[in-house]
């Protein structure tokens, strides 16, 4: 059970709910503004939905990455993957991967039953197309003849599904509507776990060259990936700060809703210790702290819009 916990790589979880807490939270600021309701189950779903995901997509990349032998040529391992270890054989780990499939698509069912059901028929069945392809990305990203991981892809990807779709498609579950400004925080979340996915990539750099795996940060190479690191790790508290002007909390003097730019230290004092690294190895460290950053940016913005109505 020990291996498979590992395996399940626990601290990629806070980054995976983080769209989930920013869509959430901010549609029931909306929502308490307008005078809805905001539904809790659909918060419960949505949240085990996304564990799902993110546990379903540690085992595929730890299955895909196995057979091909990847891992094997690791360099700089920080952390021990089951399938290349000898842990899980990959006839397991292949199972689990069907199986965490299977139960996604459950959850993510259960979800849009309670979110769209009986009065929301066409969107229930977009969010069903739109589940699917979070589970075929989930395991697409190293499994197959063409993964694309492998092809440099990886960190459009993220940003669709951790960012884009994360928030906006959480922000539509509760509100059954889709404003402009949330595509604001959605792509700050985006670049958040874009820039965990990069220093994974830069962490791998020279054994990801050996295996053939072209990350988005081999291809650009060490130098330009840091520089493409701190762009990731600059703009994303701009992109929330923009989404609190323009709606009106500047003129309205409502300042406790800022509470989330006090991350512009760490932040800031977490990008020096980042570029101050000399060897890739040494970016492991960092990988769990980014995530965590998201993780607190998505807990204040919601509670700076949320708790002082």
């Amino acid at each position: 059970m020990t291996d498979w916990i590992k395996a399940a790589r626990l601290r990629t979880l806070p980054l995976s709910l983080s769209g989930i807490i920013m869509g959430a939270f901010i549609a029931k600021w909306r929502l308490y503004g307008e005078g809805g309701t905001w539904d809790w189950k659909i918060l419960a779903l949505a949240l085990l939905v996304t564990l799902l995901y993110q546990i379903l997509s540690n085992y595929a990349n730890d299955y895909g990455d196995g057979v091909k032998g990847t891992d094997a040529k690791r360099i700089n391992e920080a952390e021990a993957r089951a399938v290349a270890s000898g842990k899980i054989t990959a006839k397991q780990m292949k199972n689990a991967v069907i199986l965490f499939a299977v139960l996604s698509f459950i959850a993510t069912i259960a979800l849009l039953y309670v979110a769209f059901i009986p009065n929301y028929m066409n969107e229930f069945y977009i969010f069903i197309g739109l589940g699917v392809a979070c589970i075929l990305a989930a395991i697409g990203y190293t499994v197959g003849k063409k993964p694309y991981g492998y092809m440099g892809l990886g960190d459009i990807f993220v940003f669709i599904f951790f960012g884009l779709v994360s928030v906006c498609g959480s922000y539509f579950l509760f509100t059954k509507t889709f404003s402009w400004d949330i595509l604001l925080p959605g792509t700050a979340v985006g670049m958040m776990s874009m820039a965990v996915l990069n220093l994974n990539n830069m962490r791998d750099i020279e054994s990801d060259r050996l295996s053939g795996k072209n990350s988005f940060a081999l291809r650009i190479g060490f130098k330009n990936a840091m520089i493409y690191e701190m762009v990731l790790l600059q703009l994303p508290l701009v992109l929330i700060l923009i989404f609190l002007g323009v709606n009106g909390f500047i003129q309205q003097q409502n300042y406790y809703v800022f509470i989330v730019m006090i991350l512009l230290f760490p932040l800031a004092k977490l990008r020096r210790s980042i570029m101050s690294v000399k060897e890739p190895k040494e970016l492991d460290q960092y990988l769990k702290q980014v995530g965590i950053m998201t993780f607190v940016m998505a807990i204040l913005t919601a509670a700076g819009l949320n708790l002082f109505h």
